[in-house]
């Protein structure tokens, strides 16, 4: 027996379209990216959402993300 089933629904991501699901928060959206959560810093819908906020941050149908990664290099 499997649990509900989740809502799948576009988002935006630097300007091109990907995928989140009903109930999915930033940090969850983040990792499922690959991305490293330490080197990057994320605006939602506008705002800047610090990374303690991450995990509480649900994503909505229509939410527009801006991820910037930090590239180390010299």
């Amino acid at each position: 027996m499997s649990g509900p089933q989740q809502e799948c629904f576009e988002v935006l991501v630097n300007g091109e379209q990907s995928h989140a699901t009903t109930g999915q928060t930033l940090l969850d959206f983040i990792k499922s990216l690959g991305l490293d959560e330490t080197r990057v810093a994320i605006e939602m819908d506008g705002v800047i959402i610090k990374r303690n906020g991450w995990a509480n941050a649900l994503l909505r149908p229509g939410s527009r993300l801006e991820i910037v990664q930090f590239v180390g290099g010299g």
